[in-house]
């Protein structure tokens, strides 16, 4: 039983240091350095998922009535801006039509907005003093506080990436960090 512990401590250390490339080191950077950090390392995947599914494959959906990859990104920035706005900052007014996900379906306009709305969220964070992450707000009748909005925006956007991952594999598309591609900061 000890021998089988150690083999097995011995096949995690092997891989925990073929994982530290300096190519992993770079595309893991900002994780484990609390919500900022975090918000730095999903913002970067999302961009860089978007960015490798071919404008061919934003139209293209599992099947019928599941939402598009182009919906899936638009749907990603419409909450970004609802969540947001729900602790203070206001969601941009073109974003506010309940067909934003199907009106807005191109690749530059898509990721653009994308990016949109990541530095919007990762702006108004940075603006927050520390008493105001305990502050109350509503939402769908509840009342949280502002800390508990920005937690959901990050598991948000993270359970829509495992989506995006899914989609791209799917259509014979590797994540670029899967790919040892460097992310850019």
């Amino acid at each position: 039983m000890l021998r089988r512990l150690v083999f097995v401590a011995l096949l995690i250390g092997a891989y925990t240091l073929h994982a530290q490339s300096p190519a992993d080191l770079a595309a893991n950077e900002g994780i484990w350095e609390g919500y900022d950090g975090e918000w730095r390392y999903a913002s970067r995947l999302l961009v860089s998922i978007a960015e490798a599914i071919p404008a061919d494959k934003y139209g293209w959906r599992p099947e019928p009535g599941v939402r598009s990859v182009s919906e899936v990104l638009m749907h990603i920035v419409q909450s970004n801006y609802y969540l947001l706005s729900v602790t203070g900052p206001k969601m941009p007014p073109e974003l506010e039509s309940n067909d934003v996900e199907k009106k807005i379906v191109s690749k530059p306009e898509v990721t653009a907005y994308l990016r949109r709305s990541l530095e919007a969220v990762k702006t108004a964070r940075a603006q927050l003093k520390p008493g105001d992450l305990q502050r109350k707000v509503k939402i769908y009748g509840e009342t949280v506080d502002v800390d508990g909005m920005y937690l959901r925006i990050i598991c948000h956007d993270n359970e829509h990436m495992g989506q995006l991952i899914a989609y791209a594999r799917v259509n014979g598309i590797v994540p670029p960090w899967s790919a040892g591609v460097v992310l850019p900061k």
